[in-house]
């Protein structure tokens, strides 16, 4: 009798345990990789924070080593219109602020009107730091009757012709280091006019630099000063008795002194014909009225012409038949 053989699933006892490994192996996986990448997390933050505070301090570090503007260029400009008691004596009290401020006085004209009354204009230069008090101590010279006050901005002229002068400047050496090592005739002449008209272009960006700073560094104030109201009312502005015999007055001396030029611009003309004139009444006149009597008497005489005889009247006293 044949005994019956008995089958062990070995192999699928086998793939449940590999199963069963695998499955531990990527738990124990699991935890590492998520241990790791939380650890790594961690780090990546930690290193963000440092990098961060890092970039700020390169942010504040290029802040501090970013050049700084200088103070704006600005041309200030002024004129004031005051009416004063003593325009000599408030001249020189306008001087006076203007040195005590560190400026000068440049053009100066004083003159008079009809009535005699004095007036002057000038022209002051002072610091700009000073400009505001200097402009307040003129105004309390007299009664202010006009201000009129002007800025301009000309910063970024006053950069750009201080880039052009240092670029100038620097193609003016290279030329004159390139005439230094030159060694032939023509190329030393060609470079002493290149080096000539950069010169004098540099000479011209010079004078434009120096006028610049000269208009922002110092602000002009035109001061008129004057002893007679600027302003008049508008009740002045009627005329009265007064003002029309004024007014007639001045027409009058007008139209004399028009005449009197008229007479001017006449009286040459009137001698030349009053000489003219002149020589036709005593020279030619006399001369021709004495020609035709010269010309009778030098003719000569011939015999004289037998006058006509007149007819007898007949005498109607006789009768018709006397003969």
């Amino acid at each position: 009798m044949r005994t019956p053989r008995i089958t062990r699933p070995v192999p699928a006892l086998a793939g449940v345990l590999l199963a069963a490994c695998l499955a531990l192996a990527g738990c124990s996986a699991g935890g590492d990789s998520g241990e790791g990448s939380s650890k790594a997390a961690a780090d990546g933050a930690a290193q963000q924070q440092p990098g961060a505070g890092g970039a700020k301090a390169d942010d504040a570090k290029s802040a501090r080593r970013a050049p700084r503007l200088g103070p704006s260029a600005i041309i200030r400009t002024a004129s004031l219109t005051v009416e004063v008691k003593d325009v000599p004596k408030a001249l020189d009290e306008a001087r006076r602020t203007a040195e005590d401020a560190g400026g000068y006085v440049g053009n100066e004209t004083t003159g008079r009107d009809e009535d005699g009354h004095e007036h002057t204009r000038v022209e002051l230069r002072v610091p700009t730091a000073h400009y505001d008090d200097v402009l307040t101590g003129l105004e309390g010279t007299g009664r202010l009757v006009e201000r009129t006050a002007r800025a301009e901005d000309v910063t970024d002229q006053v950069v750009d012709v201080d880039s052009r002068v240092r670029s100038q400047r620097a193609s003016v050496a290279r030329i004159r280091e390139l005439m230094d090592r030159a060694t032939k005739l023509s190329d030393v002449v060609s470079l002493e006019g290149e080096l000539s008209s950069r010169e004098a272009d540099l000479e011209a960006l010079l004078a434009q630099q120096a006028s610049l700073k000269d208009r922002t560094s110092l602000a002009t104030i035109t001061l008129s000063l004057s002893e007679t109201p600027v302003h008049r009312a508008a009740a002045d502005d009627s005329p009265g008795f007064v003002d029309a015999l004024s007014g007639g007055w001045h027409a009058f001396l007008a139209m004399l002194r028009w005449i009197a030029l008229v007479v001017g611009a006449v009286l040459p003309f009137a001698a030349l014909a009053a000489v003219l004139a002149l020589l036709w009444v005593r020279v030619v006149r006399p001369r021709l009225r004495r020609g035709p009597r010269s010309a009778a008497a030098a003719a000569p005489a011939g015999p004289a012409a037998p006058l006509p005889h007149a007819r007898p009247v007949p005498d109607s006293s006789a009768g018709p038949g006397r003969d």
